[in-house]
């Protein structure tokens, strides 16, 4: 299903007919979003690789434990966002991640697709969302204060990002009292 998010652009679920425009988006913005992710495999910038990630997030999407959408504007594939580690039960949590390519910056696309993924999980019946960001990532700081998330501590050494481990800012958004 395809909603429109902002002017012309569009968000959509993700799946593997997606590869050659996920693999053409990544391959383009790599050296913009190197700072920002772990170190990659050549492959992970090919359709085949691309393919792959898709066709394994589809029996993430059927078991109800992530999602993955993209944001198009008209057939070009600008950024992705996620909602993964669904977890159930008492805890009702998941989290959220997102990427905007580097000509798309500033233009409010981040915030609205996580407005849009803060809907679809407060549809879900999730209870809290959170994220985690670079200290020094001021536009995704930005991008989830605006989303109504606050920042509830930092974890060193959490995720490796750029081939190092590096400290990220949590942040939560209660959606159920």
């Amino acid at each position: 299903m395809t909603v429109a998010l902002q002017d012309s652009v569009s968000i959509r679920p993700l799946d593997p007919s997606d590869a050659d425009a996920l693999a053409v988006a990544y391959a383009r913005n790599r050296t913009y979003l190197q700072p920002w992710e772990p170190i990659r495999p050549d492959s992970f910038y090919t359709a085949a690789g691309q393919h792959e990630r898709l066709s394994a997030s589809l029996a993430e999407r059927t078991a109800g434990r992530s999602y993955f959408w993209a944001m198009f504007d008209g057939s070009e594939l600008l950024g992705c966002i996620s909602l993964t580690d669904v977890v159930r039960g008492a805890f009702q949590n998941g989290h959220v991640g997102y990427w905007i390519a580097s000509d798309f910056q500033g233009r409010g696309l981040a915030t609205a697709a996580v407005a849009f993924v803060a809907s679809f999980a407060t549809e879900m019946g999730l209870h809290r969302l959170q994220a985690a960001t670079l200290g020094h990532n001021t536009g995704s700081r930005k991008v989830l204060g605006r989303n109504g998330f606050t920042e509830i501590g930092l974890a060193p050494e959490y995720i490796k990002i750029n081939g190092a481990w590096q400290d990220h800012v949590l942040f939560q958004k209660v959606l159920h009292g």
